[in-house]
């Protein structure tokens, strides 16, 4: 059954029924805390709803006494000052792509390596073996992280056919991350770092011509509007990664700080089912607007393979004991 807000509020607060017994329920007429969070995308998008559900199913445990407003399409603060916002006591609660704070760590740039992970499977064991080492890291800046959740497999928009790695050569190639910067650069086309609510914008004046990421993004920004072609290789599943002030956090009663880990438990596996539903709802979207949906060409997913490759190389290179660790750990598993 597909997931809808109403019934992704039932599940997230369902699991939690228990701590919003009458103990903390009686005590909701007290002081309140409220909490301020931060979002870069639009409500509609999946990312988004799964927050709202998380938010709503928080509020419901706690009896009340934790409030939160959301803010979202970077509305409150854009993307790149989100992490900042959090440890500055801005706001409490963040979510960021973790990938696009690759120039503050390496190690949060791994998801963003093209072709590392072919499928949600494979996205997830990473994830996992990662999960350790971010935490840690997130914790020596006064954060904790709640939960991480990917993009749905990305592709390539374009005007013209994409059917081999030359074809992107010459290209303005809007990037997001490190790693899409990188990527642009190996291929031989212009980087240039878009934000997610620019994209149309810059499109629009040709400040880029091509870029690569997910449907879901692609609907979000009415990608019909500004490409013709959407070819879908499965570069990356990058993650987003929302997390919270610890300070704020630990002054919390044990109760709510238990009710906000419990739902963010649950947000995380509903937002994997989520982002499998958009892999396919959002595909057909954007075919249904009239966009030609291309699959890749062997020529197209055997030049990527090499790129590939060579950034794994690049990265082991940047990130230290801990990424030649994880990626030990990873390709072990098969």
């Amino acid at each position: 059954m597909p997931v809808t807000r109403r019934t992704l509020a039932a599940a997230l607060a369902a699991p939690l029924a228990g701590l919003a017994a009458a103990p903390l329920l009686g005590r909701a007429a007290q002081a309140q805390t409220k909490w301020q969070f931060a979002t870069p995308y639009p409500d509609g998008n999946f990312h988004t709803r799964n927050i709202r559900a998380f938010v709503e199913a928080v509020q419901q445990a706690s009896g009340g006494k934790l409030a939160i407003q959301l803010h979202t399409n970077g509305a409150l603060l854009p993307m790149p000052q989100i992490k900042r916002g959090v440890q500055q006591g801005q706001v409490e609660l963040g979510e960021i792509l973790l990938s696009a704070y690759g120039n503050e760590d390496p190690f949060f740039e791994v998801d963003g390596i093209p072709q590392l992970v072919a499928d949600y499977a494979q996205a997830k064991r990473l994830m996992e073996l990662a999960k350790p080492k971010i935490e840690a890291r997130f914790q020596r800046q006064g954060l904790s992280l709640l939960f991480m959740v990917p993009w749905p497999p990305s592709g390539f928009y374009s005007n013209t056919p994409i059917e081999t790695i030359e074809a992107l050569r010459g290209t303005r190639m809007r990037t997001f991350n490190v790693m899409t910067n990188r990527f642009a650069t190996l291929v031989g086309a212009a980087p240039t770092l878009v934000q997610a609510a620019e994209i149309p914008q810059a499109f629009a004046t040709g400040v880029v011509n091509t870029m690569v990421t997910s449907a879901a993004t692609g609907v979000d920004s009415s990608a019909w509007d500004y490409a013709k072609i959407f070819t879908p290789v499965g570069f990356t599943l990058t993650r987003n990664a929302v997390f919270m002030s610890r300070r704020a956090f630990e002054a919390l009663p044990a109760e709510v700080q238990q009710a906000v880990r419990a739902a963010a438990a649950t947000a995380e596996a509903n937002g994997w089912t989520l982002s499998e539903e958009a892999a396919t709802s959002a595909q057909a979207t954007l075919a249904g607007k009239g966009m030609t949906v291309n699959q890749p060409t062997p020529a197209l997913l055997d030049g990527m393979a090499k790129v590939s490759q060579t950034m794994v190389d690049e990265w082991l290179t940047r990130s230290g004991e801990d990424g030649k660790a994880l990626i030990a750990a990873y390709r072990q598993g098969g």
